[in-house]
């Protein structure tokens, strides 16, 4: 280890070794009232932080988007930057530009007292951007994380700004020392866009290990089903709602939470209402970190039948608890679930095969233990967050020159 940690420093001019120093520039970022948003960005930074990394962090976010978060109570707080923007997608492909001119002075001033060695950039538009700007400005190399399949942001932007985001997101990750991206999936989606040249690495998300620790599974007389996912259609939550209420007269305890917010609530919870099933299904909203842990613990199965999903955290967060998890073929989870030996693997948008799943589960306990202890396994053996900070500061080293 204590090779490793001289390894992971650079040399100075004067010889004397010191620590690599990398400028996180993200959208995403935990704050004082809500531990959950962006700590795929923070939790990771904890453990780079473990193997020689200072860090420093700028959360962006547009002047639009609410009065002024604040992370002061982190172990690792962000400088908050706040930058001008126009709202929707028709503003996204500026974004960038405003935000490094909101930026480039007080990275200036950084440089002069505290230098960065890196930039690493957490989506291409804006931050990517805005990191190939100051790259261009400032002589500062930047790496750029791509986190879901949307990798040019022209399923989130159509017309002629979506061709803009394309554009400028082509030209940020050509311009990068190298793409990161959360699965083979999503690394499949940049090559195609970029071409085959592009340097590119995947890095998976890792899990805090103690934080999401298995328990006693629950009584089987009162199974639950937990979903954790903002809700929006392709979370595949109204699937997952039929699916549970076929099953009503087979396991007549069996309940259905379902954790997360967003705009499909409504439709969801009219849905409900139409199957009659209110009493078995519970809509409880967003959840902090320690509660999203417990609700897994709690839970009987971890099922999410997304149909378009880069990797998703929640997937090895259920499976580091140990419990069985159900996710679809097809899709970034699908390179970490072997069908039947850690987990199981439906059709995306196929009610009767989850509920068969489901069923099947619930019906045979020592497949469930069986498969959630493989579960804990695949992610104790090489998903932790120790694992993925490691991956981070390989490339951190070969791309900081």
């Amino acid at each position: 280890m204590n090779d490793q940690l001289v390894d992971l420093s650079t040399v100075s001019r004067s010889g004397a070794a010191r620590q690599l120093h990398i400028l996180t520039l993200t959208p995403f970022y935990p704050t004082n009232k809500d531990d959950a948003a962006g700590c795929f960005v923070y939790e990771p930074l904890l453990s780079t932080s473990k193997l020689g990394i200072r860090n420093t962090v700028f959360a962006a976010q547009p002047f639009y988007r609410g009065g002024r978060d604040e992370s002061d109570r982190l172990s690792i707080p962000a400088q908050r930057i706040r930058y001008f923007a126009f709202p929707g997608g028709l503003g996204l492909p500026g974004a960038g530009a405003f935000l490094f001119a909101q930026t480039v002075s007080r990275l200036r001033e950084m440089q002069r007292a505290d230098p960065i060695d890196l930039i690493h950039a957490h989506g291409a538009l804006p931050c990517g951007h805005a990191a190939m700007l100051l790259s261009r400005e400032l002589g500062i190399p930047f790496v750029v994380s791509v986190h879901g399949l949307d990798a040019f942001s022209t399923v989130q932007v159509e017309g002629r700004s979506g061709v803009w985001c394309r554009r400028l997101s082509e030209r940020t990750y050509i311009a990068s020392r190298r793409v990161i991206c959360i699965s083979e999936h999503v690394r499949e989606q940049v090559l195609e866009g970029v071409g085959r040249s592009c340097r590119t690495s995947v890095v998976y998300n890792g899990v805090d290990i103690d934080l999401f620790s298995p328990t006693a599974e629950p009584p089987n007389n009162s199974p639950v089903i937990l979903t954790v996912g903002n809700l929006i259609p392709v979370k595949g939550h109204a699937s997952l709602i039929r699916a549970v209420a076929s099953l009503k007269l087979d396991f007549p305890f069996l309940a259905l939470e379902i954790v997360g917010s967003g705009p499909e609530r409504r439709r969801l919870e009219e849905l409900v209402g139409r199957l009659e099933c209110g009493n078995r299904v519970r809509l409880v909203g967003r959840h902090s970190r320690r509660e999203t842990a417990a609700a897994m613990r709690r839970c009987t199965i971890f099922a999410l039948p997304s149909r378009y999903e880069g990797l998703g955290c929640v997937y090895l967060e259920a499976m580091a608890t140990g419990k069985p998890v159900i996710g679809c073929r097809g899709q970034g989870i699908a390179e970490i679930i072997q069908h039947g030996s850690n987990g199981f693997l439906i059709g995306p948008d196929n009610d009767k095969e989850l509920a068969l799943a489901i069923s099947m589960l619930l019906r045979d306990e020592p497949r469930r233990k069986s498969l959630g202890t493989a579960a804990r396994d695949t992610i104790v053996d090489g998903l932790t967050l120790a694992h993925q900070a490691e991956r981070f500061v390989r490339i951190y080293r070969e791309c900081a020159g």
